[in-house]
């Protein structure tokens, strides 16, 4: 692959992890993730596919639907091509009474790597608008 096309392909896993989350496609979710990958989401730190899988993979009960909105992303990838980074701009919307309302937003922060198939995130680390962003991130 070239550099567009890897950008492209890091963009669609970007704008499939909305898809699956909103979709509630715990599968397709967890497959966006290395098998050692670690989600950072609200202070807690999920780790491993599996438990990305059964901890954020899936809507919780009693929780209404919402969409991820994503934007504003930026890729970097380094001069191996094996590995990138990303930070991306993300809205959550929710449908109200009165129609619809942004109910959170923030950035992502993604480490992502290229595997034989695909290009997965290692590392996804969410960051809600207002909130100190990590050293790590």
């Amino acid at each position: 692959m070239n550099r567009l096309e890897d950008e492209a392909a890091i963009r669609n896993l970007i704008a499939a992890y909305c898809h699956c989350y909103d979709d509630g496609r715990a599968d397709d979710f967890a497959d966006l993730f290395t098998d050692d990958a670690t989600f950072t989401v609200m202070g807690h730190v999920h780790e491993g596919r599996a438990q990305i899988h059964e901890h954020i993979g899936i809507h919780k009960p009693g929780v209404p639907p919402g969409q991820h909105v994503s934007y504003n992303c930026v890729i970097e990838i380094d001069e191996s091509g094996d590995t990138a980074r990303g930070w991306t701009d993300f809205a959550y919307l929710k449908k109200t009474d009165d129609g619809f309302a942004i109910s959170t937003a923030g950035r992502y922060y993604d480490r992502l790597t290229r595997q034989p198939d695909r290009w997965r995130f290692q590392t996804r680390v969410i960051v809600f608008l207002g909130d100190p962003v990590p050293p790590d991130a």
